[in-house]
């Protein structure tokens, strides 16, 4: 009888020995088992789609020595046959994958430093994503999502970038919430250096993840790879800055494919950082997110969480009919006019406008004085 311990060894050797996204090895793995695949491709004994994942590092196995590098930095590394697995947010990977789209194979495992379980923590989630050169305008908006999500309640994800994803992690924070980091390198490596008490203290509320072994450098190509996971662990992707040509721009395309809602910040139509999130509204993949609560009702459940209608600035006038409306603006507010004068200059027969006049005034909008009828001043 395979044992748990067995098949998270199995995925340990796995993950380490193909480079991510391996979705002909990931579909290996469910044909085979872990236990299976991995001892399958120790032997070299696959088929030719997995050989060209694997050969390279096959014959490294340091299953056990990742365990123990994960271990010593508070680290465990958690699969799908775990209680925890986050199978729900991810299915859309899986689901991806099998229609063909092999950027979108599904982690073979997760490397998790940090308290929180992916399972719980992933129940009510928001990606929120932007620009490294992000402007303040830009940092301002992601610190204040941040919040003002964690606040609500939902788990905030991001990949623990400079500029806005520094911006939403510190946000969550803030509000004493809950945030998990996506990396492109080991949770072991601190990267960016800058942001490494950053990372420490999401570690220590939150949770810091990655498919990648302890000890695995950053790399371009990793970030990019990783962006399926941000887009894919978020109910919806909210994109606050991006250029034209970005990762997060990458990113918020990744999430329109999985199927997840994507959501723009519209910034100044001159500003460089919020080209990218201005063409996702052009074409239509994406929906304008200016508050908390529309982020909300946009990822809820529907009819849940709906964002309030916003205040309008309230007039004297609203509330009148049309012809109470032309009658009180054919009024003059400085000199008093005749109701004939009224009638001639709002269209409105004599008659009705020597009825409307006292109502008018009833409601401190006319006046009538000893040259006439004039309009109240306001």
């Amino acid at each position: 009888m395979t044992t748990l311990d067995a098949v998270r060894l199995a995925r340990a050797y796995l993950l380490r020995v193909a480079e991510p996204p391996a979705a002909g090895l990931a579909a290996f793995i469910d044909a085979h088992g872990p236990v299976g695949a991995a001892k399958l491709v120790r032997a070299g004994d696959v088929p030719d789609r997995v050989r060209h994942e694997t050969s390279a590092r096959r014959e490294v196995d340091l299953a056990e020595a990742d365990m123990a590098a994960g271990a010593a930095v508070g680290a465990r590394l958690v699969i799908p046959e775990d209680e925890q697995w986050p199978g729900w947010p991810l299915l859309a990977l899986h689901n991806a994958c099998g229609r063909g789209l092999t950027w979108a194979a599904p982690p073979i495992g997760l490397w998790v430093r940090g308290p929180a379980l992916l399972d719980d923590a992933l129940q009510r989630s928001v990606s929120v994503i932007g620009a490294r050169a992000a402007t303040p305008y830009g940092e301002h908006v992601a610190s204040e999502f941040g919040y003002g999500l964690a606040e609500a309640g939902v788990t905030v994800v991001s990949g623990a970038a400079h500029g806005i994803d520094g911006a939403a992690h510190r946000g969550a924070l803030a509000a004493q919430g809950r945030t998990l980091a996506v990396l492109g390198c080991g949770v072991d490596v601190n990267y960016p250096a800058s942001h490494s008490r950053l990372l420490d203290r999401i570690a220590k509320e939150g949770a810091v993840i990655s498919e990648y072994p302890p000890g695995t450098a950053p790399a371009k190509h990793r970030f990019l790879v990783r962006n399926r996971i941000i887009a894919s662990l978020g109910e919806g992707t909210v994109v606050v800055e991006a250029g034209v040509r970005s990762g997060a721009r990458n990113t918020a395309t990744t999430a329109a494919t999985l199927g997840k809602i994507v959501l723009a910040v519209p910034g100044p139509i001159g500003s460089a950082m919020s080209l990218g999130c201005h063409e996702l509204l052009r074409i239509g993949a994406a929906t304008v997110a200016c508050s908390v609560p529309e982020i909300l009702e946009a990822v809820g459940p529907i009819g849940a969480d709906l964002a309030p209608p916003r205040d309008s600035p309230k007039r004297p006038t609203d509330g009148l009919g049309d012809q109470a409306l032309r009658v009180h603006e054919a009024l003059n507010s400085r000199k008093g006019t005749s109701p004939e004068h009224v009638a001639a200059e709002s269209g409105v027969p004599l008659d009705r406008v020597r009825a409307l006049l006292p109502e008018l005034d009833l409601t401190g909008l006319a006046v009538r004085g000893e040259e006439g009828w004039h309009r109240a001043r306001q």
